[in-house]
């Protein structure tokens, strides 16, 4: 019997290594990258817990934003809230919590706030935390990098910077003679 040539299935260290250690690695070498992080952690622990604390008043506003049994959405999206406050807050599975968290904005923006006609917070604060979420989402898909104009940096962020002044890595792009011009 002969073998199939198929390629081999992606190892989980790999998928993990690219959705949540390096996006975790890049936050925590960037000091605004992180403040971010635990900004917007803190928030969304302080709004989960208020769908516990202020039970009945979100479940009133989940029902008349007419959402699919408000009595465990109301609890699910609370919990989903505290949870992925306190990853941020911690800088752990920041990018696939992002994510999470971006996705519920976007839920709320469109059935509470778009939907329902609620203005605050739901087309207020649920849009700015959107922008802030993408831009987190961002800088971690960057290596953590800000994105500023004009800086130079290769693919391996701060280490090959440290490996090109320590005299390793690539040598320096050649240039062209006055022959070689086209």
């Amino acid at each position: 019997m002969g073998t199939s040539a198929t390629a081999p299935a992606p190892r989980a260290g790999g998928i993990r290594a690219a959705l949540v250690d390096r996006p975790d690695a890049a936050l925590r070498a960037n000091r605004a990258t992180t403040r971010l992080a635990v900004a917007l952690g803190l928030i969304f622990v302080v709004a989960g817990l208020a769908k516990f604390v202020l039970h009945g008043w979100e479940l009133a506003a989940f029902r008349r934003f007419e959402m699919p049994v408000p009595e465990v959405s109301v609890l699910v999206i609370g919990a989903l809230e505290v949870l992925g406050g306190v990853l941020l807050t911690a800088r752990r599975a920041v990018a696939p919590v992002a994510l999470l968290e971006a996705a519920i904005m976007v839920g709320a923006i469109a059935v509470s706030g778009i939907g329902a006609g609620d203005v605050i917070p739901s087309l207020t604060l649920a849009p700015a935390l959107l922008v802030a979420l993408l831009v987190l989402l961002a800088r971690v898909g960057r290596g953590g990098r800000g994105g500023r104009v004009g800086r130079s940096v290769g693919r391996d962020g701060a280490r090959g910077a440290a490996q090109g002044a320590a005299g390793g890595g690539a040598p320096p792009p050649r240039t062209r003679t006055r022959s070689e011009s086209p």
